[in-house]
């Protein structure tokens, strides 16, 4: 790795010029000869949690109040507390400038564009908020869109937290099975949600799902219709979504302040087993660490235009959305990134004069399979950072960028989770880029590559092992709602659940987070992640989990058990479902298709499955348990843990010697 040579390295005046440089000068000046170089300010950044972060606060220009205390510590990881005297809006620090500059942009697939500025931003927003406070909606409740990307879910989102109501969204490609698993573990007190929605080319009608989501959320005491203009249906049932924002601007309200840990969102992390978890983030600690991402990681000032291709249903929709918070405009594009042109997402890049531009992986690699050169046919010139993630992203897409679309942009390939809705690693405008590689751990998160017995890596470059977080950070979640012994649906603390997913890797260290990820160290400081060490799945940069597909394919009569896994594929996960059938049945071209269209349909065109086995048996303990991990390290090539434990070895090795796992 240390032979590599660079891709792309700043300029001296960029970085002088960097928020990032700006920072580590501010808050190092009192340290005689400060060293500004990022080793430097990210070793700080862990030794003084209390001054790092209350530095955040002041540099990136929260507005509420701080309190006396910043940080109280405890040996266990979820007991630590920041700011714990501290109050704050949500809606206050997305919406503290004024005026007629557009503040969101949004863009249809047919090219449509809409608007708000500042001023009419915060004007909706304080009338919905009093449309939800005249529907009796109070601090707690939980509200959720099932929309499109667009300017409605976030005044919506901005709305609620306005009045300290808990958020949640799913994008319109959910069938009704999804929408519902999430939806119905929360209890949601009001639903905005579109008629319809359009996607490469073709129009989806939503109000048959809509009927049957409303009907099966007897919380509800009201729900909004978006109408996109694209179906005729009668919809009189429904509130219509502008007359719900007129029926609030006789009562306005403006933001209220809440404690640092009030919740904020709940985002949606499926396991491999039972229902997805509702992970329940807090306001201060998720705001802060996308204030710091934004600013110190990708550069993003006052006035500048950003853009992250994803839908309402992707943590990084809400990443996006707190560009606000920075005075940069968020500019939301809904519908396919390659229609009508593979380039479209430039042709935005362009038009709306991006400063960064946030993809998937999968999508530079389509790119580059596709061989255009948007350098060749785009100005690109006020494109200044590319951010990349979902999946890890291969040395050959970093050579592609660098290669046919921008020899000056900084490439930050990221890596955090829906889990913190934040980031471990990521980029750093002040270093150089090397492909395969991300380049930090991201200030302030003491992220480590570990072995088993959870001694770092980071001196043995290229070994692979757990990817960990050693110390405290603001956006660990309160929780997942309704994690047994609670008492409360709305967690007060972690419960059993969370601490299973997360700090039971190491038995006895309640100070150390486990991803779930798999990676190594490099000789320049970064990182590589090489895939998930469980058994969720991540096709196409989107983290889905495998019971959502197990819902639907053991209902089928044919099918007696199935088992899920991914597979590394191009550079890529590709979802494999091996499935055991009745004795009368085969696994004909009709049943795949067949089964195909029923997860299509229940569940979301990205949990379809890329191929379908018929299998005699499958791998499982001895207490009759089904192997999903032990299937997916075998397939792809890393060691099956505790194979001592399955009480039929040789299924696994048939299912690896199987020619349609090679193709």
């Amino acid at each position: 790795m240390g032979a590599q040579t660079a891709l792309w390295t700043p300029s001296e005046k960029r970085c002088e010029q960097s928020r990032l440089r700006k920072f580590a000068r501010w808050t190092m000046s009192h340290r005689e000869s400060a060293n500004l170089d990022y080793s430097t300010l990210h070793d700080w950044s862990i030794e003084h949690i209390d001054d790092f972060w209350s530095s955040i606060w002041d540099f990136c220009g929260v507005r509420g109040d701080k309190g006396e205390r910043i940080f109280v510590s405890d040996p266990v990881m979820t007991s630590a507390r920041f700011f714990p005297d501290a109050s704050l809006s949500v809606t206050e620090n997305l919406l503290w400038r004024t005026g007629s500059e557009e503040a969101l942009v949004a863009i249809d697939e047919e090219g449509n564009r809409k608007v708000r500025t500042w001023d009419e931003l915060a004007q909706r927003v304080s009338y919905l908020a009093g449309a939800l406070a005249k529907r009796g909606v109070e601090a707690g409740d939980r509200i959720v869109v099932w929309l499109p990307n667009g300017i409605e879910a976030v005044e919506v989102m901005l709305a609620a937290t306005s009045i300290g109501a808990i958020f949640s969204s799913c994008s319109p490609d959910f069938g009704a099975a999804g929408v519902l698993d999430r939806f119905s573990q929360i209890e949601p007190k009001v639903l905005i949600a579109a008629d319809a929605y359009r996607y490469n080319g073709k129009k989806f009608d939503c109000l048959e799902r809509l009927a049957e989501i409303q009907r099966r959320l007897p919380s509800l005491v009201d729900t909004v219709l978006v109408s996109t203009g694209l179906v005729s249906h009668a919809s009189e049932s429904y509130t219509q979504y502008e007359d719900f924002v007129a029926s609030g601007a006789a009562t306005p309200r403006l933001p209220t302040r809440f404690p640092f840990d009030h919740p904020w969102y709940v985002l949606y992390s499926s396991g491999t087993t039972g229902a997805p978890k509702c992970i329940v983030h807090r306001t201060g600690g998720v705001l802060l660490q996308h204030l710091k991402e934004h600013q110190l990681h990708c550069d993003i000032d006052s006035g500048d235009r950003v853009m992250y291709f994803t839908t309402t249903g992707w943590m990084m929709w809400n990443w996006l959305v707190s560009v606000l918070a920075s005075g940069a405009t968020a500019v939301l594009f809904d519908g396919a990134p390659m229609s009508p042109t593979v380039t479209r997402l430039f042709d935005i890049v362009d038009a709306e004069r991006l400063t960064l531009l946030g993809v998937s992986a999968k999508y530079i690699d389509s790119l580059r399979k596709s061989g255009v050169r948007p350098i060749d046919t785009h100005r690109l010139t006020s494109l200044r950072t590319i951010c990349s993630t979902g999946s890890p992203l291969a040395p050959t897409g970093f050579e592609w960028v660098y290669e046919s679309v921008k020899r000056d942009v900084h490439l930050a390939s990221i890596s955090g989770g829906t889990d913190i809705c934040s980031c471990f690693v990521g980029g750093d405008p002040t270093s150089p880029v090397y492909a395969g590689e991300i380049q930090r751990p991201v200030l302030g998160m003491d992220s480590d590559v570990v072995d088993d017995s959870i001694m770092s890596l980071a001196t043995q470059p290229g070994i692979s092992g757990e990817l960990v977080c050693r110390q405290p950070f603001p956006s660990i979640p309160l929780g997942f709602w309704n994690d047994e012994t609670m008492g409360l649906p709305a967690p007060t603390k972690p419960g059993p659940k969370f601490h299973s997913a997360y700090f039971e890797h190491f038995p006895g260290i309640p100070g150390i987070w486990t991803q779930g990820d798999f990676a190594c160290r490099t000789d320049h400081g970064g990182f590589v992640i090489q895939g998930r060490s469980d058994s969720t799945l991540n096709p196409g940069g989107v983290r889905i989990g495998t019971s959502e597909i197990y819902r639907v394919v053991e209902q089928h009569p044919d099918v007696v058990e199935s088992l899920i896994f991914g597979q590394e594929w191009q550079n890529d996960v590709r979802i494999v479902l091996l499935v055991r059938l009745t004795e009368s049945a085969r696994l004909t071209d009709s049943l795949v298709a067949d089964l195909k269209q029923q997860i299509r349909v229940s569940c979301t065109p990205r949990h379809v499955p890329t191929i379908i086995l018929q299998v005699d048996d499958l791998p499982r303990t001895r207490s009759n348990k089904l192997v999903e991990l032990a299937v997916s390290d075998a397939v792809n090539g890393r060691p099956v843990r505790n194979r001592e434990s399955i009480a039929n070895p040789e299924t696994i090795d048939a299912i690896v010697a199987r020619p349609e796992l090679r193709d």
